[in-house]
This record gives C-alpha cells, structure tokens and sequence, in this order.
C-alpha cells in the first residue's frame, strides 16, 4: 500500500512538472528571425505577409511573438538562428540542409508580369513574346536568368539589367533588387515583360493602378544542355537542428491551420500550386 502511495505522488509530481514547463514555455515569447526591411515578406512595421503568418503561428501556440530581425539574407541564419538569438526563420526552402524543417506551408512559382492592354501570348519560355520584348526585367541568379541565356537573350538584356539595381551595401557588395521596382517597370511601360518570383510580386502586381498579368511559369524547363530549371518551390519554416520539439508544435500548427495559411497568401495575391506529392481530390 506504501508503495502504491509512492507511485501515485511520483505520478501526480511528474505530470505536475510537465505543466509548470508547459506553462513556462508557453509564457516565454516566440522569437521569429525577420528582415527588417524585405518587403512584400517583412519589415520592423509588421507589414509583410511572412509578420501575418508568423502572428497566426503566435496566436496559435499561445505565445507572443517578438521579431529578431536582419539585413542581410545571406547571412542571417548563421547570425540569428543559430546563435540562439531567434528561434524560428519563416520563409525557408523546404530541406534546407542548414536546419530542420517543417512541412511547406505553400509552393508557389516564378510568373510571367505583363501589361494587360498588350495582352501578350505568355505561355512559357517558348512563347514568341519573349524574343520581340526591347525588355524584360528579371533578378540576377534566379532561374529566369538562367532561362534568359538558354532562350538567347540574356546578353542584350545586361545593360538594362544593371538599371534595376535598388540597392548595394558597403558589406561585400550586397546587391538587392526591389520587387516593387521591377513590377513598376512593366505597369509604367519601360519594359515589356517581368520574370519574377511570384509571392515577391503578387503585391505589387495586385496594387498597380496599371491592370497587369500575372502568368505562373511551369516548372518543365530546361537548359540547353539538358538540365531542369526549376520555377516552382515549395517554403517551409525552420528552427535549429537540435529542436525537435519545436519542430513538431509547427508542424501540427501549420496542419491545423491550413485554411487560415492560404486564407493570408491568397489576400497576398500569391500564385499557389499543389506539392508534387500531395494526394488528388476528387
């Protein structure tokens, strides 16, 4: 009977400690690694569709989110994140070796941005338009670029592909190119057609006061040579390699939450696509 006693106190204790961690994590803020200023994702206001996200994340877990952020995208999982300093990145490529991550919260793909009126036949990198256009705005070291030198016009586009450049730092030469910049190329008329990422553009697409296309690139490309280029990818979040646990709470937060998730990207205007794996619905 003593012993009985023994366990059932060991027992009541042990689920006794469980709570008071739960409710001791649970008080501890959310600390989100964010950029300071990399819109449409993030900025110190809170406006971007990553801060929306990362909110919905909070709300869900019952913590309150506090913003660690950064500048330079190069650098800052190995500045933030794995320095402790931050516990979650939002916006990871699903795989990334450098962290765990969790299941994709979206796929998405690289478009097309074209001015209505022109009403352009944009259907791939075949498409006839992509050899007449006197310009086409695309971001250095993205696929585009890439399609840009199999399709021949990579060379002729240089010079105005240098024009596009919003920003450079002091540290090791960053180059930024803004999003908003390269939609308002095509909505004011100074280049034809736009190849960018689509949740990059779909704010500045749906905003323009020029009514624009937006034409979701499909992912069967190729080199010359013989090698798939990529369009679509599928964006995860991630935590530390050694946070399993955290790892598995947004797992079941981004499964719970699925509908409220694409509720935020589809007001975003982001062009959303099935994962290659996902089962079909009748």
């Amino acid at each position: 009977m003593h012993t009985n006693k023994l366990i059932i106190t060991a027992l009541c204790l042990g689920t006794s400690l469980a709570i008071s961690q739960a409710k001791a994590e649970q008080s501890k803020p959310l600390k989100v690694c964010a950029a300071e200023n990399e819109m449409p994702y993030s900025n110190k206001a809170g406006e971007g569709f990553e801060n929306k996200l990362a909110e919905l994340v909070g709300k869900a877990l019952g913590r309150k989110i506090e913003y660690v952020t950064w500048t330079d995208p190069r650098y800052y999982i190995r500045d933030t994140l794995d320095k402790g300093l931050c516990d979650v990145a939002m916006g990871v490529d699903k795989g990334d070796p450098r962290v765990l991550t969790t299941q994709p919260y979206y796929r998405s793909g690289y478009v097309f941005i074209s001015r209505e009126a022109d009403n352009l036949e944009l259907e791939n990198w075949d498409s006839a338009a992509l050899r007449k256009a006197k310009r086409i705005a695309v971001v250095p070291g993205t696929p585009p670029e890439v399609m840009m030198r199999a399709i021949g016009r990579y060379n002729d586009m240089f010079n105005y592909s240098q024009e596009l450049v919003g920003f450079k730092s002091k540290r090791n030469q960053y180059i930024k190119y803004e999003s908003s910049k390269l939609v308002s190329e095509i909505s004011s008329g100074h280049a034809e057609i736009a190849a960018l990422w689509g949740p990059a553009a779909a704010r500045y697409v749906k905003s323009s006061t020029t009514p624009l296309l937006i034409t979701l690139i499909p992912d069967d490309n190729v080199r010359a040579d013989g090698q798939k280029v990529g369009s679509h990818y599928s964006t995860s979040m991630a935590v530390r390699k050694n946070d399993p646990t955290l790892l598995a709470q947004l797992n079941k937060v981004i499964e719970d939450n699925r509908d409220e998730i694409t509720e935020v990207l589809e007001d975003e205007g982001i062009p959303l696509v099935d994962e290659p794996d996902a089962p079909e619905t009748s």
